[in-house]
């Protein structure tokens, strides 16, 4: 019960500390080696085989 308890916890816990990151800047970061960014969907994309 009491490691139940710690589980939602540390959840609720890390839920809060990501709504307090709203309104703040957009940081740049680079994508994985093998994909690349497409601006289409903002999100990185596999490469395609050539």
């Amino acid at each position: 019960m009491i490691r139940t308890t710690l589980c939602a916890l540390a959840l609720a816990l890390s839920a809060s500390s990501a709504i307090a990151c709203q309104g703040h800047s957009k940081q740049t970061q680079s994508c994985a080696p093998g994909t690349t960014w497409d601006s289409a969907s903002e999100s990185c994309v596999k490469n395609a085989s050539s």
